[in-house]
């Protein structure tokens, strides 16, 4: 008797752009958190300069360079996993409307190809003699975190033309942040 109400339920129209904009709204959260991490990485991470002071210990300093790249990857990996969960259960959905399922498949594509950029920027920066680097492609933008005390300019023009070649946004959208 309650699957059948529920099954009424989801039957009607509104009921399933109810579960598509849910759905979407779940996305949006996810992206946006992820975002708000990436762009906040001192706050958000616990490895501002405060925690720094006092350490003297170089290898120290190093290990909690090479603890915040650890902990950023994991974090856009577990937002991109909650995000692709949300979509796959819209995608898979027999209730959801066969709109609803596509869009769903659209993003789980375009998430894919995002995890892809952001895997060739990291190599490629690395590649170019950076230690460590953790790019995140947000929309239409991108922010790259780069192990660097300081960056030059032609480091940065590096950067910008590799994230360029690689997902064709334009510099004035990207980010670099030396850590």
């Amino acid at each position: 008797m309650k699957t059948e109400k529920i099954k009424n339920f989801f039957s009607t129209r509104a009921a399933k752009s109810a579960v598509m904009i849910a759905a979407v709204l779940l996305v949006g959260l996810a992206v946006y958190l992820n975002y708000r991490w990436f762009y906040d990485p001192v706050e958000a991470v616990g490895y501002g300069d405060g925690n720094m002071q006092g350490s003297g210990d170089s290898q120290a300093t190093l290990g909690e360079a090479e603890d915040y790249f650890l902990a950023a990857a994991l974090s856009r990996e577990e937002a991109r996993d909650e995000a692709i969960d949300v979509l796959k259960l819209v995608s898979e959905s027999s209730e959801a409307s066969a709109e609803a399922r596509a869009e769903a498949a659209e993003q789980i594509s375009k998430i894919a190809l995002d995890i892809q950029n952001e895997a060739n920027i990291e190599t490629l920066v690395k590649a170019k003699g950076f230690e460590d680097c953790v790019a995140i492609i947000s929309d239409d933008s991108v922010s790259v975190i780069v192990s660097a005390e300081s960056l030059v300019a032609s480091q940065t023009a590096q950067i910008l033309s590799v994230v360029y070649d690689t997902t064709g946004i334009t510099p004035d959208k990207v980010t670099i942040i030396n850590k």
